[in-house]
C-alpha cells in the first residue's frame, strides 16, 4: 500500500480515537498493533513486545523521569511555595504589578525544581491569586500570569519533556537542558516586562502597595529572603552537576530527589502522610508518562517501517520556500497538536516526521528541540484544550467562566509566540550556553 495512503489512515485513526475521548496512550498502541497485524500478519505481532521491553524500556535515560517527578512532588508538598512567594514579593516593593511579577518569578524557580508544567500554576493559583485579588489586581491579568508562568516548567530545565525528546530523537539531554535555560529566562523576563508595562499604562490593573505600608530596609529584605537560598542551592547543584559533566541527567535527578527530601526534613514538613502522597503522585504521573511512551513507540515504529522518512523528504522537497517555509509549517503543526495532545505524546508521534527533516535541511538538533519545547509551552496554555487552562479553572475564584480564562491567557500566548520568533531568528539564544559548555556540534 502507498505510504501516503498509510499516513492518512494512521493519523486519521489517531484523530478519530482522540475525538472519541480515548486515552492517547491506548489510541497510539492500538493503532500500532492493528496496522501491524493487517499489513504484515499475526507473525509480526511478536516484534511489538520485543520493541517495548528491548528498546523503549531499557533506556537508562528513562530513570530520570520518576526521579525528577519525585523531586518536584516533594518540593510541592514541602510548603516551600508560601515562603518563596513571600520572599520574592518583598523585593517587588511598591511597584505597580509587583505581586504578579513575584508570582512569575516564583513560577520560574518552581519550574527549575519540578520539571513539569502544572505545578507552578496550581501552587501560585492557590497562594498568589487570592493575594493579588485582595489588593485589587485585575482578575484576568492575575489568572493569565499564573497560567503562563506555571507552564515555564515545560521549558526551564530539568524539563521532563526534554528528557523524553532527547531519548527519542537521540539528542543530548545535557545540551537540551543548557539550551532551554536562556529561552526560559528570556520568556520569564518577557512575561514580567509585559506585566510592568501594562500596569504602567493602566495602574488600576496592578495597584502599587498602599503609601502607608512599611518599606523594609535592604538588610531586612536580605534577612527575609533566606527561604529562597535552599531551593536555589539545590537547583545550582543539580543543573551544575549535569552541565559540567560531573553527573548525567539520570544521576542529577537522583541528587535532586535526595536534595528535595533533605529540604523537606529541613523545613520539618516530612511525615508519613506527606511521604505517602508524594510517592503515590510520583507513581501516577510516571505511569502516565510510561504508557504514553509505550503506545507512541508502537505507533512511530510501524510508520518508520513503512518508509516514512523517504516519503516525508519527497513532500518537503516539493514545498516552495525550503528552509523557512518548512520550519514555520512544523511550528504551526506543533502548536495545533499541542492543543489536543500531551507534549510527551507529540514527541513520540512527530519524531518520525521531523527527525528526517532536521537531518535533510540541516537544522541544529538542539535549536530545533528548543523550538519544539517553546511551542509545547505555548500550546499548554492555548484554548480550547491547553492543560493549564483547566488547572486555572479548578483554582479560579468562584464565578470565573472558562471564557474569562481564555481571554486572560491570550496576551501571554502572544508574548510566548514573540519568544518563539526571537529564538527562531536568533538561534544563539538557545545555542550559546550548550556550545559554551559542550563545544559546537
Amino acid at each position: 500500500m502507498d505510504t501516503g495512503i498509510i499516513t492518512l489512515l494512521l493519523f486519521g485513526a489517531m484523530i478519530f480515537g482522540l475525538v472519541m475521548g480515548l486515552p492517547i496512550s491506548f489510541v497510539l498502541g492500538a493503532i500500532g498493533c492493528v496496522f501491524t497485524f493487517f499489513l504484515w500478519g499475526p507473525h509480526a505481532m511478536g516484534v511489538i513486545p520485543n520493541l517495548i521491553f528491548g528498546k523503549a524500556m531499557s533506556s537508562q535515560g528513562l530513570m530520570a523521569i520518576p526521579l525528577f517527578i519525585l523531586m518536584g512532588s516533594v518540593l510541592l508538598e514541602s510548603g516551600m511555595a508560601d515562603r518563596l512567594f513571600g520572599a520574592v514579593h518583598i523585593w517587588s516593593g511598591k511597584v505597580a504589578g509587583g505581586l504578579t511579577v513575584a508570582a512569575i518569578v516564583v513560577c520560574a524557580i518552581f519550574a527549575a525544581m519540578t520539571g513539569i508544567g502544572g505545578a507552578g500554576t496550581v501552587t501560585m493559583g492557590l497562594i498568589a491569586v487570592p493575594a493579588m485579588l485582595s489588593r485589587g489586581y485585575n482578575a484576568r491579568m492575575s489568572l493569565g500570569a499564573v497560567g503562563a508562568g506555571g507552564a515555564l516548567g515545560i521549558l526551564i530545565p530539568p524539563s521532563i519533556i526534554m528528557i523524553i525528546y532527547g531519548m527519542i530523537c537521540q539528542v543530548s539531554v545535557g545540551r537540551l537542558f543548557a539550551g532551554g535555560l536562556g529561552p526560559g529566562i528570556l520568556l520569564a523576563a518577557l512575561f514580567c516586562a509585559y506585566i510592568l508595562i501594562r500596569c504602567k499604562i493602566r495602574p488600576e490593573d496592578g495597584p502599587p502597595a498602599p503609601a502607608g505600608e512599611k518599606e523594609l530596609t535592604f538588610k531586612e529584605k536580605l534577612r527575609a529572603s533566606t527561604p529562597v537560598i535552599p531551593p536555589l542551592i539545590l537547583i545550582v547543584v543539580v543543573l551544575g552537576a549535569i552541565f559540567t559533566g560531573v553527573a548525567t541527567a539520570t544521576e542529577g535527578s537522583a541528587v535532586g530527589a535526595a536534595g528535595s527530601l533533605a529540604l523537606m526534613v529541613y523545613n520539618r514538613t516530612l511525615n508519613w502522610k506527606t511521604f505517602k502522597k508524594v510517592s503515590l503522585d510520583t507513581l501516577k504521573y510516571t505511569g502516565m508518562v510510561m504508557w504514553i511512551i509505550i503506545g507512541a513507540y508502537c505507533f512511530s515504529t510501524i510508520y518508520m517501517a513503512l518508509g516514512a522518512d523517504q516519503f516525508i523528504l519527497e513532500v518537503i522537497q516539493g514545498l516552495p520556500g525550503g528552509y523557512w517555509t518548512v520550519l514555520i509549517l512544523i511550528q504551526v503543526m506543533y502548536f495545533i497538536l499541542g492543543m489536543l495532545l500531551d507534549p510527551g505524546a507529540i514527541v513520540m508521534v512527530t519524531a518520525p516526521l521531523t527527525v528526517p527533516i532536521v537531518d535533510a535541511l540541516g537544522y541544529d538538533p538542539v535549536w530545533f528541540a528548543i523550538l519544539f519545547v517553546i511551542n509545547m509551552q505555548a500550546a499548554y496554555i492555548s484554548p480550547p484544550f491547553g492543560y493549564n487552562l483547566f488547572y486555572l479553572k479548578a483554582i479560579a475564584p468562584k464565578g470565573t467562566l472558562m471564557k474569562d480564562i481564555y481571554i486572560a491567557i491570550i496576551p501571554f500566548i502572544l508574548v510566548q509566540l514573540l519568544c518563539l520568533a526571537l529564538v527562531m531568528i536568533f538561534p544563539q539564544i538557545a545555542l550559546w550556553l550548550p556550545n559554551l559548555i559542550y563545544g559546537a556540534q
